[in-house]
């Protein structure tokens, strides 16, 4: 995991070393940068595979193609095989080494080849690329200057220092400097399947299963994200079933809150070495400025369940760099409150509309927060491959119409790994069933915010143009303070899960 930066056009490595040092917590371990005559490649390095050898940029064997990279492919030990028998000659261990020589042979369709989480770029003689991964996990901005040179980097704050022009790089694409931008990933939503629900419940299993072991790859200390919800317990369940020895859990709340006492649960259950944060009103208001720094967003239900993964992210960096996270399993498995309005012939629906908005809403927050105390995190339920099963199995086995039960197929899987109680204990939000929630709404009632119409227009071409929430303008108050310049924010998501009477 790392942070990239880069321009394409009239070099100026002075502007990337500066852009790299706004985003140092996304690679503390190194850094680097290329300066060709139209190009600089630049990348902070957090080490997790191949430690010694993995520095970036990095170049193919004759030095013409050159690469930055933020992320992980997971399946780079087959390609390399494949590469090894086409001829080509690896200098490192790294899964990033796969992505030169891979362009070599397929020139910018190397995207289709790809299993797992990313964000690049590769400069060649005759052209330049930048790419997405599907769901946008990994996060990618890019815009022009004044002169039309093309810049890019990880994040906003990074590419605020050249320019205003920040656009967000549409997840699942890739940009050529010849050919534009393509699409090359779509969610697969044509086909159903109509296998009876145990052999369901058993391909659900057997893939999640998959998703999560080629997840554990590391040359570093592993660890889970543990609320004792049903989503991140099941995958710390999977998880242990392929870590032999000690596997790290964590959680975070305020004492006596819902999700430490079921993390507890379950840390007892699985055999984890389990460690506690119990947090205070005083430590969430005190980090609300730095987590909306680090966030990029004022959307207020991200903001809410950011202070709790701030605090968790802190508390894993003690012990390790790479931790599994439950995130997406909600937006697959109609895991949230507000669905249970919809008629059900339209769940699947607002399910595609959510998971496509994933990478400005909650795999934002997982990636700015890990990020920010120089960890990497890995989401084993957006394995494109457990995206694609999830969208072929009927509404009425997400939301069971017995009681409307959310994830009810889920819930089936986890039967095998998880005591009961935790199986089928009722869905909470994150900053819910840490108690973070009515602290940060007592705050802003306190807070001295600006009427709606005030804020009027400020998400120029997002839809919604007004901040709607007493949370929402205090939390973009404190957003402006540390990005004045941002004036079009359609890059800043809108969470679609509020329920009337939730926020004030």
């Amino acid at each position: 995991m790392c942070g990239i930066a880069g321009s394409f056009g009239k070099p100026d490595p002075g502007k990337i070393k500066i852009m790299l040092g706004m985003m140092e917590k996304r690679g503390p371990d190194d850094r680097g940068i290329y300066t060709a005559h139209d190009v600089v490649l630049g990348h902070n390095r957090l080490t997790i595979i191949d430690l010694n050898t993995g520095r970036q940029p990095l170049f193919n064997e004759d030095g013409t193609i050159s690469l930055v990279f933020n992320g992980e492919i997971y399946n780079y030990k087959k390609l390399r095989a494949w590469l090894k028998s086409m001829g080509h000659k690896f200098k490192t261990d790294t899964d990033s080494e796969v992505l030169l020589h891979l362009y070599e042979e397929l020139g910018p369709d190397m995207v289709y080849k790809l299993d797992g989480m990313f964000a690049f770029a590769i400069y060649s003689k005759n052209d330049f690329l930048l790419a997405r991964d599907p769901l946008g996990i990994k996060p990618l901005y890019y815009g022009k200057d004044s002169e039309g040179t093309l810049y890019f980097a990880s994040e906003i704050k990074g590419l605020l220092q050249i320019t205003d022009d920040v656009k967000e790089f549409p997840n699942g694409h890739f940009y050529t400097h010849t050919r534009g931008f393509e699409r090359y990933f779509r969610i697969k939503t044509e086909q159903e399947i109509s296998a009876d629900e145990e052999t369901l419940i058993e391909e659900l299993e057997e893939k999640l299963s998959k998703a999560v072991q080629k997840r554990l790859m590391a040359d570093v200390p592993l660890g889970v994200f543990l609320s004792g919800g049903l989503d991140s317990s099941l995958i710390a369940a999977m998880a242990r079933k392929y870590v032999d020895g000690e596997l790290h859990s964590f959680a975070v709340g305020i004492k006596d809150s819902d999700d430490l006492y079921y993390s507890r649960i379950v840390a007892q259950h699985l055999g984890t070495t389990h460690h506690v944060f119990e947090y205070t009103k005083e430590d969430v208001i005190e980090a609300l400025p730095q987590v909306i720094y680090y966030l990029e967003s004022f959307d207020p239900a991200l903001v809410r369940s950011a202070i709790p993964t701030y605090f968790v992210s802190r508390l894993a960096s003690r012990y390790v760099k790479v931790v599994l996270s439950g995130e997406g399993a909600d937006e697959l498995f109609a895991g949230y409150e507000y669905l249970k309005r919809h008629k059900l012939e339209d769940i699947n629906e607002e399910l595609l509309r959510i998971t496509n908005n994933l990478h400005n809403t909650n795999l934002q927050r997982v990636d700015r927060m890990t990020m920010a105390n120089s960890i990497e995190g890995r989401v084993p339920f957006l394995d494109v491959e457990v995206v694609n099963f999830a969208f072929s199995i009927k509404e009425d086995l997400k939301l069971s119409p017995v009681k409307y039960t959310e994830k009810w197929i889920l819930r089936k899987v986890a039967e095998k790994y998880l005591p009961k109680q935790v199986v089928w204990r009722k869905k909470e939000k994150f900053a819910h069933g840490t108690g973070t929630s009515h602290i940060l709404a007592e705050w802003a009632k306190e807070a001295g915010n600006l009427d709606p119409a005030v804020e009027s227009g400020i998400y120029k071409g997002a839809g919604d143009t007004r901040c709607n929430y007493m949370e929402e303008q205090a939390y973009r108050k404190i957003f402006k303070k540390y990005f004045p310049k941002v004036k079009d924010l359609s890059f800043v998501g809108k969470t679609r899960s509020i329920l009337p009477g939730e926020i004030s």
